[in-house]
């Protein structure tokens, strides 16, 4: 990686111990960066780790839905770096189950994770970041745009970061900090290949309606996550930017052609 964005910064990301989280990790530590991993799983976060260097990454076991793990994770970081420059809040969770199947401790746990955590970890993050006149990039999803059958509380919680995104880019843009979202549509994780080997024919029309033809890799994902953190990205603030192939493009009416 011969871009240094990142020198002498540090990159809070959750959920870093597989997919998107992993993935964005390694990009911010490429790009030189000091970057704190978080997730639940030790032995995950640890085998990231492996692949970085002791001095510029830390391993921080948490549960975001936790506000006290998000305290204690923010004072963390900044007794071992000194300072938080990025917070990429990554981690999530989802559940397929129609409506009037779906156990309350399933819906509970998805809005836990996807949002609270995503509350608890900018509430936390934020005093430092206004005085780095740092960024945060959130990972929603395309499905936080429109419904889909079966997704109920996944859709509601990534609805739920979009907006919020929108919310806190005007309530701090003034106050020097930017926030943005990305949203991916398939993306070839940890988390998503059982869903997609379970349900194969539902991965086959989510393929047919993205345009390149493909799913994304999660390294495509958190090169679009590290330039929204990034400088040349200065003026962009409370955008939420697809990374779906071109899939937000369609009507979703199907083709004339």
């Amino acid at each position: 990686m011969s871009l240094q964005r990142f020198h002498d910064k540090v990159v809070i990301v959750t959920g870093a111990g597989s997919g998107i989280g992993a993935a964005t990790a390694r990009r911010f530590w490429a790009e030189g960066a000091s970057v704190v991993l978080a997730g639940r799983t030790e032995e995950t976060l640890a085998a990231v780790a492996e692949e970085l260097d002791e001095e510029r990454s830390l391993i921080q076991v948490c549960d975001v839905a936790i506000g006290s793990d998000g305290r204690q994770l923010v004072e963390d970081a900044i007794a071992r770096f000194g300072r938080i420059d990025v917070l990429v809040n990554n981690a999530g969770t989802g559940t397929v189950s129609g409506f009037l199947d779906m156990p309350f401790a399933h819906w509970h746990r998805t809005i836990e994770i996807n949002l609270d955590g995503v509350f608890n970890m900018t509430r936390a993050v934020l005093p430092s970041l206004l005085d780095s006149r740092g960024a945060i990039v959130n990972v929603s999803s395309v499905c936080g745009s429109g419904g889909d059958p079966g997704l109920s509380a996944y859709n509601a919680s990534k609805g739920a970061v979009t907006n919020l995104t929108r919310s806190l880019a005007l309530e701090f843009g003034g106050r020097g900090v930017r926030v943005n979202a990305v949203s991916p549509s398939v993306t070839f994780t940890e988390m998503n290949e059982p869903v997609f080997e379970q349900y194969p024919e539902v991965l086959a029309r989510m393929l047919a309606r993205i345009p390149l033809g493909r799913g994304a890799q999660p390294e495509e994902v958190a090169a679009v996550i590290a330039f929204l953190a990034s400088a040349d990205a200065a003026f962009v603030n409370g955008v939420d930017l697809p990374v779906d192939g071109g899939t937000s493009a369609s009507s979703g009416q199907g083709s004339f052609l």
